[in-house]
Formats: structure tokens, C-alpha cells, sequence
């Protein structure tokens, strides 16, 4: 180790440099050989510049550095444990159709008012397709049916 000469490589053009020099170059600061520095505006170092195997420090790392650090979240959380045991009625499609003539309303008419199509309105109704849980939710709103029951409960 003693004796060993310590060359270092230009950040630019790649070459063993016993020297570099802190150089900005379009907003970069790059540590540069002799023949490269020509090319930027020579920067003085922070007191405190870390020159590490990246290269010289740079002046905005401290800005994106984050003040105060959150801790992690060190457990997994179990979604499916939070929500409510519930199933879906077994003639939910059932109910929806006839909710919907009580209250007069055209299948377009109710697809309108759920921002859905018609033909999605058609298919649920007839029981071919299961909507997703948010429309569902919005089917029980809207037509203030229960489409869900709590398969723990006795059968009347």
C-alpha cells in the first residue's frame, strides 16, 4: 500500500489523473481531470464535501434529503380481518330487477342514475355478471335494497 500511487479517474472523459478538480457543468458538479476542467466553472467544496466512489459531493443532495424519518411499519396488516363478514344474497340479481320497477325506472334510466350502461344494468339483472363490490354498494344506495347478509346469522 505504501509507495502505490493513487490515480483517480476523470467523472468526463475517463482518464488517470493524479489531480481532479470540482467543476460545474450545466448545473452538474463533476470532478474532473486537467484538460476536462476547461469545459465548466470551477466550484470550491463545502467544508464538509464527501468526496466518495461517485464523485465530489453534490450541494443539492442535502435538499432532497428528508428532515425527519418515519419508522416503518414493522407488522403486515390483514385487510380481509377488517371488513365485515358479509355474502352476497342468493337472489340479489332478483331483488335489484324488482326494486327497480317499483321504482318505474327503465333499465337505461337506472343505468343513467348509476353511471353505468345499460347493457351492464341487463347483465346484472339477469345474473350473468357480478358487478364489483363498489357497484354493488352503490346498486344498495341507489335502490335502498339489502343485497348482502351475514352468513353467521340463524335463517329466519
Amino acid at each position: 500500500m505504501e509507495g502505490e500511487e493513487t490515480n483517480v479517474i476523470c467523472e468526463m472523459c475517463g482518464k488517470d489523473s493524479d489531480t481532479l478538480t470540482a467543476v460545474r457543468i450545466e448545473g452538474s458538479v463533476l470532478q474532473l481531470c486537467p484538460d476536462c476542467s476547461r469545459f465548466g466553472q470551477p466550484v470550491a467544496p463545502p467544508a464538509a464535501a464527501a468526496v466518495g466512489p461517485r464523485g465530489a459531493y453534490s450541494e443539492f443532495a442535502e435538499a432532497r434529503r428528508p428532515t425527519t424519518l418515519r419508522p416503518r411499519r414493522t407488522e403486515e396488516r390483514d385487510v380481509f380481518s377488517e371488513m365485515p363478514d358479509m355474502e352476497l344474497r342468493a337472489d340479489w340479481f332478483q331483488r335489484i330487477r324488482h326494486a327497480r320497477e317499483l321504482l318505474g325506472w327503465t333499465p337505461e334510466e337506472f343505468g343513467k342514475r348509476l353511471n353505468e350502461k345499460k347493457s351492464l344494468v341487463l347483465k346484472v339483472e339477469s345474473g350473468s355478471f357480478r358487478p364489483p363490490d363498489a357497484t354493488l354498494r352503490k346498486i344498495e344506495r341507489l335502490l335502498k335494497v339489502r343485497l348482502t347478509v351475514d352468513p353467521n346469522a340463524p335463517a329466519p
